[in-house]
């Protein structure tokens, strides 16, 4: 991949979190060719629960524990065509803590797993953990449907004009390049906003363009009116875009909760892929 200074959208470290369900079948995927596209360092990582007060009680659940996560990780590198890749077992009471802090430990530059785990049962809900990875990772999080496979068409760009908005343009920028594919840009408006706020929308949509219109990109974008979540996601489907880039909070979100509602029901409702920006 051509060098860049920023930080954002350069994935030369790449961190895939599995948990040996089916689950995980699309992030395996994706990160695979992505590693490859990249030529990037894949790290793959499963967490071995670690629950000390029932381990005193029961001394075997440790090992088994452990023996699951690394059959989770040798199922997933056997699927893994990119040479670069290493393997790794967590062991922590807390998934989401250890996958952040191999995140922060191993400074990658994104980290990908999927939608739900084996705990998630509710079809449209985001599982728990990673919820808790996207509201804590010290980089991008790429959230992946079971089913879904690398990015050929388009990519979808949500923006506010908040500085997480800018952090996934530049991302959205540079996937658009490597890949060499058409970005849509979007940001949404309600029908209750003041005029000043509509021209907000507008001035952040112009600011990109300018920005994807010099670095080559063609790009296209739209000031859609309704709830931020639908206008996204409705209009995904019908740029026909597989990837979607936001950022994690919005224009109001407040850095001490740990995900956007905006972002949380984009990833909720997607069928897509969401790649979320942090600031």
């Amino acid at each position: 991949m051509t060098e860049t200074l920023s930080p954002l959208g350069r994935f030369e470290r790449i961190l895939l979190a599995t948990d040996g369900s089916g689950y995980s079948d699309g992030a395996i995927a994706i990160a695979d060719e992505m590693a490859t596209k990249c030529d990037a360092r894949l790290y793959i990582v499963s967490i071995a629960l670690d629950n000390p007060g029932t381990e005193s009680l029961e001394p075997t659940l440790g090992a088994e524990s452990e023996r699951l996560a690394m059959g989770h990780v040798a199922a997933a590198r056997e699927r893994i065509r990119h040479g670069d890749c290493i393997t790794r077992v967590l062991r922590d009471a807390d998934p989401a803590r250890a996958i952040t802090e191999a995140a922060e430990q191993l400074r990658a530059d994104v980290i990908i797993m999927g939608r739900h785990g084996r705990r998630g049962l509710a079809r449209w809900k985001l599982g728990h953990a990673t919820e808790k990875v996207v509201g804590r990772a010290p980089c991008p999080v790429l959230v992946v449907p079971e089913s879904s496979r690398m990015w050929h068409r388009k990519v979808l760009l949500a923006t506010d004009g908040s500085r997480y908005g800018d952090a996934a343009a530049v991302i959205a920028g540079n996937i658009a390049q490597l890949c060499q594919l058409p970005l849509a840009v979007i940001s949404a408006i309600l029908p209750s906003h003041s005029r000043e706020r509509r021209q907000d929308a507008q001035t952040a949509l112009d600011r990109v363009l300018l920005a994807m219109t010099r670095l080559g990109v063609s790009v296209s974008s739209l000031l859609a009116e309704g709830r931020p979540e639908q206008a996204i996601v409705e209009n995904a489907a019908k740029e026909s875009a597989d990837l979607i880039i936001m950022g994690s909070h919005g224009r109001n979100g407040l850095d001490r909760i740990l995900m956007g509602s905006v972002s949380e029901r984009v990833l909720n409702q997607s069928n897509c892929p969401v790649l979320v920006a942090r600031s």
